[in-house]
């Protein structure tokens, strides 16, 4: 298995060190050449949506992406990546992939001095810990949309057939339950576009 991780800018290092951990061979996307490496899922890292949505256009990624996460490609989206897959942003004029049916609110937590840890249940885990940076959480769902995990009664992660997304950071903490989860949605083919 080959996870491709989006390496334009934001937290790509700490998921691409994760998965060597869990023995997972990465490529690491930064141009449109790169699209040419055969991967087997996709993860959009934590850092700033505006800034990495402006340069998956530049680059040439956004478009090839897009379609292949429509016709079943697994993608994880972290923070920013989860922005980046939501189809309405509600601080936010304009979308980037707009590939799963959330709505999402950017920095919903307030700035950098508003990140937290917590620890709550994520689908069937009930202990996960939690790193939350600048991060948003998800308003609305929609009715293919299945909600993973609350904090303090907001959505903060989901799952739409291939589509992964978490407000927080699995790749700051120890704990690789999440990004075996992911795995396991790859191995399990059992992702619907």
């Amino acid at each position: 298995m080959i996870i491709a991780v989006l390496a334009v800018q934001g937290a790509f290092i700490e998921h691409i060190q994760m998965l060597g951990q869990l023995g997972i061979n990465t490529v690491e996307l930064r141009n449109e050449a790169d699209l040419a490496q055969p991967f087997d899922g996709l993860i959009l890292p934590g850092g700033e949506s505006t800034t990495m949505g402006k340069l998956l256009r530049e680059q040439g990624m956004l478009i090839p992406l897009q379609e292949r996460i429509r016709q079943g490609l697994p993608v994880f989206g972290t923070c920013a990546g989860m922005i980046l897959l939501a189809k309405e942003i509600t601080n936010e004029p304009r979308n980037f992939l707009a590939t799963m049916d959330i709505r999402v609110l950017r920095n919903a937590y307030g700035r950098q001095l508003g990140s937290f840890h917590a620890v709550s249940a994520f689908g069937d885990m009930s202990d996960l810990p939690m790193t939350f940076i600048r991060a948003p959480y998800i308003e609305v769902v929609g009715p293919e949309v299945e909600v993973l995990s609350r904090v303090d009664g907001q959505i903060v992660a989901a799952r739409q057939g291939n589509q992964l997304v978490t407000s927080f950071h699995p790749e700051l903490t120890a704990d690789m339950r999440v990004h075996e989860y992911f795995l396991g949605m790859i191995a399990s083919n059992t992702a619907v576009a």
